[in-house]
């Protein structure tokens, strides 16, 4: 080596992103469910999920999509609802019901992936409106179904009862991941799932983990 000539060392700096699905995989119920007894009361639920039932059935017998049988459901309970009355309804499922349904281990990872200085996403098949305050809480990026909604002759805004675009499952949750994150940026890429609609996005993880938190 040359005097004077110095070499200097390139410190390859990781980038770790993780993609946590939330039903049943953050949480220990099915948030869609629990919001609808949460805001429309235990009769009402179940009257509506017993007249339901056949959109519920054919959706299990894989004679309908998933997407067909869940706007049939948001339809019901919520088509032409208030948009402003339906998000306060929401916030206060964060405040009130959300933190009693979030498993202490998958907390406990996300915190810990962020002090390693990962990006946390989570990314699911639940509307984004009662899941955001919450993300937000927590820090972490939103990847969610979004509702449709509509302008009525009064000019108020209310909900079609249907999907905005496609339901966040399956293939779905990868297209979305891929249209907000470049992944070849990322050396570390966590995913985090419980059903078989998660597995496309486990794919895309260098590390992958099914139902970690039970």
């Amino acid at each position: 080596m040359h005097p004077g000539v110095h070499v200097y060392k390139t410190e390859i700096v990781k980038q770790r992103i993780a993609f946590f699905d939330f039903d049943g995989t953050i949480t220990t119920k099915d948030t869609l469910l629990e919001f609808i007894r949460f805001g429309r009361g235990k009769i009402r639920f179940a009257v509506g999920f017993l007249l339901n039932t056949p959109w519920l059935v054919a959706m299990k017998l894989k004679l309908i999509s998933n997407q067909a049988a869940k706007q049939r459901v948001l339809s019901y309970f919520f088509g032409k609802r208030s948009l402003a009355s339906f998000s306060r309804q929401c916030d206060e499922f964060a405040r009130e019901v959300l933190p009693h349904l979030i498993r202490p281990k998958a907390l406990a990872e996300i915190h810990r992936l962020k002090e390693t200085g990962a990006t946390v996403v989570i990314v699911s098949a639940s509307p984004e409106n009662w899941i955001t305050l919450w993300a937000e809480q927590t820090g972490a990026d939103l990847i969610a179904t979004r509702l449709g909604v509509f302008t009525d002759e009064k000019g108020e805004t209310r909900l079609t009862g249907r999907i905005e675009g496609a339901n966040c499952y399956g293939e779905e949750k990868v297209n979305r991941i891929h249209q907000r994150f470049v992944l070849p940026d990322y050396t570390e890429i966590y995913t985090y799932g419980d059903t078989s609609g998660d597995k496309p996005m486990l794919r895309l993880g260098t590390a992958s983990f099914f139902k970690p938190f039970r």
